[in-house]
């Protein structure tokens, strides 16, 4: 027995007719007439009563209907399934974020997904500094990371997504917010806060190079995990922070942003994932979040 046959079956009992039943195949209704025949003799029972003018299913037969539809919608749905998988369209992916990505682009990027892959199940993981990203994503715990590099990992696959100006964070009437841009040398003598030195975090070696660069020893008085706790402090009056722009969706009552005198470097912004992950649901959503990110 094979599913043509189980087919053949269902299109004579459906139609109760050898003659219809075979045009709806597209075959010729001798052989139909002999794979019946041949099922029926497998089985060790008659499927069908057969006389000059009719055909009708027997008990046995209409059993048989009802599982042998069963068995060919279950096969269809696999088969539906497979080609559903295979174009990416199913599946489930956990994304990982740095702070200032987690407030600017993660709710576009969320409609963005559930608007293109719907079938896709998505989590998200917030505030995350790219060193636990980078561990995360070996681990399996997340499958996709949007971090700032550098990334030595050669495991990974990081691709660039845009450059982020970077901006100070100052409270509200600080002698900084009465400035239009705000330099390194502008900050010597402020109390600043910054991304965990312990944690590695990306941002407190950016922060360090610029003042490094600028001959500016930092006044360092808090070092925070998380981006809306250094907002947060930044609020409270307790310092300044040096943040990427997009952190200024947070846009917190009692600060206020002010971009860097340039030639202030500029922030990348990436995904990443483990080279090694190639299933077509990774790829569908890498390319959603790129045109997210792009527009």
């Amino acid at each position: 027995m094979d599913l043509r046959h189980l087919r053949y079956f269902v299109a004579v009992a459906e139609e109760l007719h050898f003659g219809r039943a075979a045009e709806r195949l597209t075959m010729a209704q001798p052989p139909l007439s002999q794979a019946i025949r041949r099922l029926e003799a497998e089985l060790g029972v008659d499927l069908f009563h057969r006389s000059t003018r009719r055909v009708g299913l027997t008990d046995a037969g209409r059993g048989y209907l009802a599982r042998a539809r069963k068995i060919l919608g279950e096969v269809d749905e696999a088969a539906h399934e497979a080609r559903r998988v295979a174009a990416g369209a199913v599946g489930r992916l956990a994304i990982g974020c740095v702070g200032s990505a987690t407030y600017s682009l993660l709710p576009a990027i969320s409609r963005g997904l559930s608007l293109e892959l719907p079938g896709v199940d998505f989590s998200f993981r917030g505030e995350m500094l790219v060193p636990d990203q980078t561990a995360a994503l070996r681990a399996g715990e997340i499958d996709l990371a949007l971090l700032r590099p550098p990334i030595e990992d050669l495991s990974l696959t990081v691709l660039p997504l845009r450059r982020d100006r970077l901006v100070v964070a100052v409270p509200s009437g600080h002698p900084l917010s009465a400035l239009r841009e705000v330099g390194v040398t502008d900050m010597a003598d402020a109390d600043l806060i910054v991304h965990s030195a312990d944690r590695r975090s990306v941002m407190y070696g950016v922060v360090l190079g610029l003042f490094r660069d600028a001959g500016v020893e930092p006044r360092i008085r808090h070092e925070v995990g998380e981006t809306s706790t250094l907002i947060t402090l930044v609020a409270g009056g307790l310092g300044v922070a040096v943040v990427p722009e997009p952190v200024t969706a947070l846009a917190l009552e009692g600060v206020d942003f002010r971009p860097m005198v340039r030639p202030a470097m500029d922030i990348d912004l990436a995904i990443a994932h483990r080279t090694d992950r190639t299933e077509p649901h990774l790829a569908r959503a890498v390319s959603v979040i790129q045109q997210v990110v792009l527009r």
